[in-house]
């Protein structure tokens, strides 16, 4: 059954490759559906094009193919193009003439927004929490680690001093703004598409405000050609945003890596956490956080993907738009569970202690070296010389002090603040 079909005959070939994964996709937003047919429902009962009898006949039969929906029952056969024709087809089935009234005023176009930007705003509500919790995770990490001292690195070389609790806390704060895109992608899909039609509204005298609250979007498209025009943009800004996780993610995870090395040996984790070869039987590799990096490295290219599809199209629809459905319900998905195994795997995380006291770490303390000397009342570019020609004749010996002290601005994690500034952003 398809919602256009006027009883003309598709060649099989072309059905099935403009279909191509909705059935599967459409799963996901199936009960997006559901909550906007019945808010339309009720509207086009309020503005007389339902009875109440009728109206009350399309809630009970909406509600049971919910109940389908939520028990894992609902399928779209084959036969069906996607959920939105297999939804209409039972109304139609069970209620005959009433549910056929169901699609007054409204397009498959504007119910395909309606349910993939109801779908978007969960779906953002969700990783805004993951990543919450993440930060919570990485604060607490931050805090216990705060004197535990490792190598900061610049062009992969030795630099200065840094800390664990520095590395924690950054990453967390890293995490706040990705908290700001995700709230800006949830204001773009926060606004009502519905009564749009195909993009150009409806003759019907359609109550927008009404179905605007009952679906429970802040505001709405008040304009219906930009509110087809909102299609792939409502979904690149959400790629934006878990773009920007990933992208947090995904350096976190090389440090990881980095890290993990037989040559630097920061960290380690349980052997439940790492992975073996199939001929090295000494090897604990990090796979989980090579596959978090490719994967979050693939979800940032989501929004130039998007960005390349729909440059150059004109105003109004195009089947153009239907591409980016599965990508970004794939890619919301991925991010999760790369959210979601992150935050599992770094709490089991193994600090090995007393890193920098090794003789080849002794050099990134020299600037350590050149503040003594000006705070003593030499300038900066003497000392710094002064310091470089001990270096060069090895006999540098570096301000260890500074390991036990923690002065400046690598003792100052201001975790208070950072917390603070994720309260305010949440």
């Amino acid at each position: 059954m398809k919602l256009w079909n006027k009883n003309d005959e598709l060649n099989k070939k072309i059905e099935n490759f403009t279909i191509g994964n909705d059935r599967i996709n459409d799963l996901y937003l199936a009960k997006y559906d559901i909550i906007g047919s019945i808010a339309h429902a009720k509207m086009l009962c309020k503005i007389n094009i339902l009875n109440t009898n009728e109206l009350n006949k399309l809630l009970n039969e909406l509600k049971k193919i919910n109940n389908d929906i939520n028990n894992g029952t609902f399928e779209i056969e084959e036969i069906f193009e996607d959920v939105h024709s297999k939804i209409e087809y039972i109304l139609t089935e069970k209620l005959g003439d009433v549910g056929k009234k169901i699609h007054t005023g409204r397009s498959r176009n504007d119910q395909v927004l309606v349910a993939t930007q109801l779908y978007l705003k969960d779906e953002l509500s969700e990783i805004k929490l993951l990543t919450k919790e993440l930060f919570d995770i990485l604060i607490k990490l931050s805090n216990e680690n705060k004197e535990n001292l490792i190598p900061g690195y610049t062009h992969m070389q030795v630099a200065m001093p840094s800390s664990f609790g520095l590395w924690f806390s950054a990453y967390a704060e890293c995490l706040i703004d990705d908290i700001l895109y995700i709230n800006t992608a949830f204001k773009i899909n926060d606004q009502n598409p519905l009564g749009s039609a195909a993009g150009y509204g409806s003759s019907f005298k359609i109550d927008r405000d009404f179905t605007t609250k009952e679906l429970g979007f802040s505001d709405l498209k008040y304009n219906v050609v930009s509110a087809q025009m909102n299609r792939g943009k409502s979904e690149k800004s959400v790629a934006i945003a878990i773009g920007s996780i990933a992208h947090t993610l995904s350096k976190f995870s090389a440090d990881i890596c980095f890290y993990m090395t037989q040559e630097l040996n920061f960290i380690s984790f349980p052997n439940e956490i790492t992975t073996g070869s199939s001929i090295m039987p000494h090897k604990k590799n990090p796979d989980v956080f090579e596959l978090i990096r490719a994967k979050c490295n693939i979800i940032q290219s989501l929004s130039n993907e998007f960005t390349i599809v729909s440059t150059n199209l004109t105003s109004g629809y195009h089947r153009d738009m239907q591409v980016f459905k599965g990508k970004i319900i794939e890619s919301v998905n991925e991010i999760k569970n790369c959210i979601k195994i992150i935050s599992y795997t770094i709490q089991k995380i193994q600090i090995r202690e007393k890193i920098v006291d090794d003789e080849k770490y002794k050099y990134m303390f020299s600037v350590e070296n050149i503040n003594d000397l000006v705070s003593k009342g030499m300038t900066f570019r003497d000392a710094y010389l002064k310091i470089s020609n001990e270096i060069e004749l090895n006999k540098f010996k570096p301000n260890r002090k500074f390991n036990h002290t923690l002065k400046g601005s690598i003792g100052n994690l201001c975790l208070k603040e950072i917390k603070l500034k994720m309260k305010n952003t949440y």
